[in-house]
């Protein structure tokens, strides 16, 4: 019973972050709307690297991504990142072709791999709430890890799947107009945290010198 309870617990956590605005999210609608299986392409490349990455998590890879000099270079390589896709973005939302996305030009696998382990959100997320959870679940045995881990990666499977297929070619649940919309957001929103990142982890810089 408590480990049904648990994996609720990581649906809904994994839930919150699957949903959020961000560089997948807004990659799985702009190819979406020339693919409609892009959205389960790129959560096979960000599970390419989510599942090895949770891995080394149980061997230490969380302590390391939490020395502050780590998380400092992280959030400001990481946060520049986020700026100039977000910058890309919209710069493509205007264009006359059609919405654009950064990698728009790569096959939605790579996009996938790429804009996941570029991505400082995902990395931090992993380094503290995907620890604790990962932790939880060793306590109730190896085969809790692996449903654990297959529960997390299944919602961004369904989300992103979800996303792509409503995008492909204009459908009437997420035609053109709605689109833009829903990248001029996701856009925003990486700027947002791109600047946030660059901001905190800069006044950590300046703290520690």
């Amino acid at each position: 019973m408590e480990l049904i309870l648990f994996l609720f617990k990581v649906f809904g956590i994994s839930l919150s972050g699957a949903l959020s605005p961000g560089p997948v999210t807004a990659a799985a609608i702009g190819m979406g709307s020339r693919n409609r299986f892009a959205g389960t392409l790129m959560a096979l490349g960000h599970g390419v690297v989510e599942f090895p990455l949770m891995v080394l998590l149980i061997f230490g890879l969380g302590r390391f991504l939490q020395i502050p000099c780590v998380e400092i270079a992280i959030g400001l390589v990481g946060g520049a990142v986020l700026i100039f896709m977000a910058a890309q973005m919209f710069r493509g939302l205007f264009k006359t072709g059609g919405p654009e996305t950064p990698m728009a030009r790569s096959g939605p696998f790579a996009a996938g791999v790429f804009l996941s382990g570029g991505n400082p959100y995902f990395l931090i997320w992993w380094a503290t709430v995907g620890l604790t959870l990962i932790t939880d679940a060793q306590g109730f045995g190896v085969w809790a890890f692996v449903l654990f881990a297959l529960a997390h990666w299944s919602c961004d499977l369904v989300w992103l799947t979800a996303l792509s297929w409503a995008s492909f070619k204009g459908s009437v649940l997420l035609g053109p107009r709605r689109q833009r919309m829903v990248l001029a957001v996701c856009a925003a929103a990486m700027g947002g945290f791109g600047l946030y990142f660059i901001l905190a982890q800069g006044m950590k810089l300046i703290r520690m010198s």
